[in-house]
């Protein structure tokens, strides 16, 4: 079966998802909706640098939301970036939904729950609206720090503790949008304060969403989850590929978010985010992994290279749940609800290794 796509929004993420859309002879793409006025009209495979698609990018919601389409791939930049309402996505994932697409989004609600009755009210609405599916992924969250532990706990008699942690150098990263406009690196102390209040509020939503997924998927009542934030100032200049760190603005960021059960941290996400590998000396090293304390002591540890590119690995892993998103019975569909996802037509077979 084939499924007809649209792609909301051209960065990264959307640019590896034309990408591989194109690719896969299951999937047609149908429709790209982008923020800058310089890419309307231009062709999809040419913003994605590959060949053209005959899809023209367009910034009419009126015309995306009248296209005839399978899914909307919806992954713009968080808005942070794009507009002072913090639920404009919500707003844009209701319209589509309503529209009669399923949507599945990497901008968060991966775990709707979390953002209390009135947020999950609102895409259940939509969702009947249209006859259609919501479902939210990524990288982390989204997979690394909930799917993956969820898999593990199948092995185990006793869990004691989760955690889990993040350690990322985004030094090569090619993102100013990310990584300058939406994590704040580059920053002064003061303007990353200013922002800090909105910033720190949409990762934690983000992070409670992971861990209280976790929780509920192992049968635990969270009395609480909590959050602890340090900086790192850059001790000089320097230029990374999202463009230039100044002397004394924000290079380093240490998150920790916390479920706690009976005056217990069970389930822990710490982040270890820098922008230069000089950052930090004090803080964790080495690359993503998994613990799980108990009977038996488990440990995942993901090699120093295994997410390059995080872009990829959310685009990718947004790409591999439309078949069972467009399967699924309408309403919200998460990760406990779905079936097990896996890469169906990612085989390239023929190639050497």
């Amino acid at each position: 079966m084939a499924y007809s796509i649209i792609q909301w929004g051209s960065g990264n993420v959307g640019s590896q998802v034309i990408v591989e859309v194109a690719r896969r002879r299951e999937l047609k793409l149908k429709g790209l909706f982008v923020y800058n006025a310089d890419k309307v009209g231009v062709d999809a495979g040419t913003l994605a640098g590959i060949k053209t698609l005959g899809v023209k990018a367009t910034n009419s919601v009126e015309k995306i939301l009248a296209i005839d389409a399978d899914c909307v791939i919806h992954s713009p930049l968080s808005s942070l970036v794009y507009g002072d309402d913090p639920e404009v996505d919500l707003k844009t994932i209701c319209a589509l939904l309503a529209s009669g697409k399923n949507v599945i989004s990497t901008v968060g609600y991966m775990y709707p729950k979390v953002y209390g009755t009135r947020v999950v009210n609102k895409l259940a609405r939509a969702c009947r609206a249209g006859s259609s599916t919501f479902h939210g992924t990524g990288a982390n969250p989204g997979w690394l720090g909930d799917l993956v532990p969820l898999t593990m706990t199948a092995l185990a008699g006793r869990i004691d503790q989760i955690v889990v942690k993040e350690i990322s150098n985004f030094e090569h990263y090619p993102s100013p949008q990310i990584v300058l406009d939406t994590m704040g690196f580059g920053l002064s102390p003061a303007r990353f304060k200013q922002r800090s209040a909105r910033y720190g509020s949409w990762l934690t939503g983000l992070f409670r969403e992971s861990i209280q997924m976790v929780a509920d998927g192992i049968g635990l009542k969270l009395d609480s989850i909590d959050t602890r934030f340090s900086r790192e100032l850059a001790a000089r200049d320097f230029q990374v590929a999202a463009g230039r760190i100044a002397n004394g603005s924000v290079a380093g960021q240490r998150w920790e978010w916390a479920g706690r059960a009976q005056g217990r941290k069970v389930i822990v996400h710490e982040t270890v985010w820098r922008v230069h590998d000089s950052i930090g000396a004090r803080w964790p090293r080495g690359s993503h992994s998994i613990t799980i304390s108990g009977e038996p002591n488990m440990y995942l540890e993901f090699g120093p290279r295994w997410n390059d590119n995080p872009g990829s690995t959310t685009s990718m892993h947004a790409i591999n749940s439309v078949p069972y998103v467009c399967a699924a019975p309408s309403g919200i569909q998460t990760f406990l609800d779905l079936p097990w996802i896996v890469g169906r037509g990612a085989a390239h077979l023929g190639q050497s290794s």
